[in-house]
């Protein structure tokens, strides 16, 4: 029993991950406020979950920091892995519903935090999960590079 529902959760935060990656979410609007660095991250990850959806290795490779880390509901992942990952099609993001998204600051340093409802398919398996993922960016050599993806799976339901 415990093996089967190890499983289960396993396809079905493969399945959420894939979904998130595989599409953006229609571009909303700019919040009152939000600073121009504010929009150069926002617009950066809506690009990052297009190109996890087109499977756009090319442009993740570049985006992705050499010693980023992905940590999935079952497993944390390098660099190489993640990509892989999208490549075989293991984890095909198709669309990252993005609900909330909010970005802060440290020093050079930026934390991107999104609500997202997550449409994947995951080992030939449909899935649907709300996530909370926090990317975390640092800029390098002037360019922003993620470090940091990580999904936390929601326990509400998915919306219909």
């Amino acid at each position: 029993m415990n093996a089967t529902l190890r499983v289960v959760g396993i396809v079905l935060f493969v399945t959420a991950a894939q979904s998130a990656l595989a599409q953006p979410a229609p571009a909303s609007p700019a919040k009152p406020g939000a600073s121009a660095a504010d929009q150069e991250l926002i617009t950066l990850s809506k690009d990052k979950w297009r190109w996890m959806a087109e499977r756009n290795l090319d442009a993740l490779d570049k985006l992705f920091a050499d010693e980023a880390v992905f940590v999935h509901m079952t497993r944390t992942l390098t660099k190489s892995q993640e990509l892989e990952v999208i490549r075989s099609g293991d984890i095909q993001y198709k669309e990252a519903q993005i609900q909330e998204v909010s970005v802060r600051f440290v020093g050079t340093t930026a934390i991107l935090l999104n609500k997202i409802q997550l449409v994947a398919v995951v080992r030939g398996n449909d899935a649907v999960n709300p996530f909370n993922v926090t990317e975390v960016y640092v800029k390098l050599n002037g360019a922003w590079k993620l470090a940091s993806l990580s999904f936390t799976r929601l326990m509400t339901p998915p919306a219909q």
